[in-house]
């Protein structure tokens, strides 16, 4: 049977400006392990430290941009546009000029499994 997910809950964010993170799906929101699904607003500035997640991360733009380094290239991608970062790649994001995105985490995002830099 399907189920109604009626509102998110909040998470704290990493980084060095405060970002808002709705959880709709995922270990928090409704104690789901396989994925996770959550809606971010990020500020003009914001950077989060560097990760070499255990999951992958499936990232629509729906607004502004996000800046996607790795260890080869730094992409920007634009509303309208998405990104894989995929498990066991050294990642880190950020929004010079402020975004809304949707990140889909495969199996669920926890802080346990994210590995962010010192």
């Amino acid at each position: 049977m399907p189920k109604l997910i009626e509102s998110p809950t909040v998470v704290e964010a990493a980084g060095n400006r405060p970002k808002r993170i709705e959880e709709f799906i995922g270990r928090v929101n409704t104690g789901t392990e396989s994925a996770s699904v959550a809606f971010m607003r990020s500020p003009p500035g914001w950077v989060e430290p560097g990760q070499r997640p255990e999951f992958d991360e499936f990232t629509l733009v729906i607004k502004g941009a996000l800046q996607v380094r790795s260890e080869e290239e730094t992409l920007v991608v634009q509303a309208g546009q998405a990104v894989i970062a995929h498990a066991g790649e050294w990642v880190q994001y950020s929004t010079p000029t402020g975004a809304e995105y949707v990140a889909v985490c495969v199996p669920a995002f926890s802080p346990e499994t994210v590995h962010r830099d010192e």
